[in-house]
């Protein structure tokens, strides 16, 4: 018996048995079990990672995109919204030559200009923000402003929001110190109405005054693994100032605040001569910060988002080109899913023009377009994979038969 033991492989660095270990690695002259491994492993992150979070990555101002490229990557994969994509390449750019600024250069210091980007559902927002991330050299992270509530309070603090961008940096705080955030859904955080109430305002106003610290610039104790602080957690001071906030909010029915401003005439004889046509389909481009305040953002925010851009209504044109032009459109991606069963997907143009006065029906936006073709892609995902077919044609009679047999279903079940 004792032979036996004695004959056994063992780990050359714990020296345990192969019978009291998961199972052992061979080398050339000796053993390491699973324990010892992953120990050695983390052991090397630990060491590999302390002499990596020193600096931030070194920017060069000849190697960084330049407005007119960055608006160029966007293009193929958003269409248009030309205004706000020229708003966020030239931000996006100032804030990469506010990083390079040497201190002590000259008395002129370089203002961080956050973003506000407004617009209806399924216009785009998001997505701009998806797609920069792609082409940026410093960590981005996407938030939502949703979860968020004051301190103490269920549901996450302000803090989680730097929580994310230091994840994203690998917890590298000169790093995520220069990074770029975006907020989404910052009009769910508005103000609830106008009256005084007994009750607090948790994941509205409150939510807008915590915001402002981080918005300006201050450094902030965050708590690396996010969650609630508390006393004996190690906190992490991180810097915002050099941190750029791009925030974006569908705003559902300020186009009726921007309504009853743009009808406000100054009395006089010259008031109606000098009054400007408006274009009542898109109020949306007339936005201005005061619209804002009075959709339940407070001042000290809209003061702290200097550049506010806008993002047009997507009409019958644009929501054709969403379909089938863009590098990852929603097509593309139907047929990209055949193709990997190696079936050849193919669409009639008519049905494409079906998707699109279905969507404009619904007033989705694009993502009413997902929606509606997979609800007509369903009943073929589901069979021909194990069909064996080389080919499928979807044709207008198929696309109507579906969605009619969809909607049909939805009635008889409610």
């Amino acid at each position: 018996m004792a032979e036996s033991r004695k004959n056994k492989n063992r780990c050359s660095f714990c020296g345990r048995s192969e019978d009291e270990v998961g199972f052992l690695i061979t080398g050339m002259n000796g053993y390491i079990c699973d324990s010892c491994a992953t120990q050695a492993y983390e052991i090397t992150q630990e060491a590999l990672g302390g002499a990596k979070k020193g600096s931030a990555t070194k920017l060069n101002l000849k190697e960084l995109p330049k407005p007119v490229e960055i608006k160029g990557f966007l293009d193929q994969y958003v269409i248009g919204q030309d205004d706000a994509k020229r708003f966020l390449s030239v931000s996006v750019y100032n804030h990469y030559k506010r990083l390079l600024q040497k201190e002590g250069g000259d008395d002129v210091e370089i203002e961080k200009s956050n973003i506000i980007m407004v617009g209806s559902t399924g216009t785009g927002k998001t997505l701009l923000a998806r797609t920069i991330a792609k082409l940026l050299h410093v960590p981005f992270t996407i938030v939502d402003a949703t979860v968020l509530t004051e301190a103490g309070y269920v549901g996450e603090d302000i803090e989680s929001i730097l929580t994310r961008l230091l994840q994203v940096a690998d917890y590298n705080v000169p790093e995520a110190e220069q990074g770029i955030v975006f907020i989404d859904e910052i009009d769910k955080i508005a103000r609830k109405g106008d009256n005084p109430s007994i009750t607090r305002d948790v994941s509205g106003e409150g939510v807008q005054q915590g915001l402002l610290k981080l918005l300006e610039g201050s450094v902030v104790n965050v708590p690396p693994q996010g969650g609630r602080k508390h006393p004996d957690q190690k906190m992490i001071p991180v810097n915002t100032k050099n941190i750029l906030f791009i925030c974006g909010g569908a705003f559902d029915g300020i186009e009726k605040k921007i309504a009853q401003r743009l009808n406000t005439h100054v009395v006089g004889y010259s008031a109606a001569r000098n009054t400007a046509v408006i274009d009542k389909n898109n109020l949306m481009q007339y936005i201005a910060p005061q619209d804002l305040k009075s959709f339940g953002l407070i001042p000290e925010i809209i003061g702290r988002l200097p550049v506010l851009t806008y993002l047009n209504p997507l009409d019958r044109t644009a929501l054709r080109a969403i379909l089938t032009e863009p590098k990852n459109s929603i097509i593309k991606q139907y047929v990209k899913l055949f193709e990997m069963d190696n079936v050849k997907l193919d669409f009639e143009d008519a049905v494409f023009e079906y998707i699109v006065d279905k969507a404009i029906e619904y007033k989705l936006g694009a993502r009413g377009l997902r929606s509606i073709v997979e609800t007509i892609m369903m009943d073929a995902m589901f069979e021909i994979p194990s069909e064996h077919k080389d080919s499928f044609v979807v044709t207008l009679d198929y696309a109507r038969r579906q969605l009619e047999k969809a909607n049909l279903a939805r009635l008889q079940s409610a």
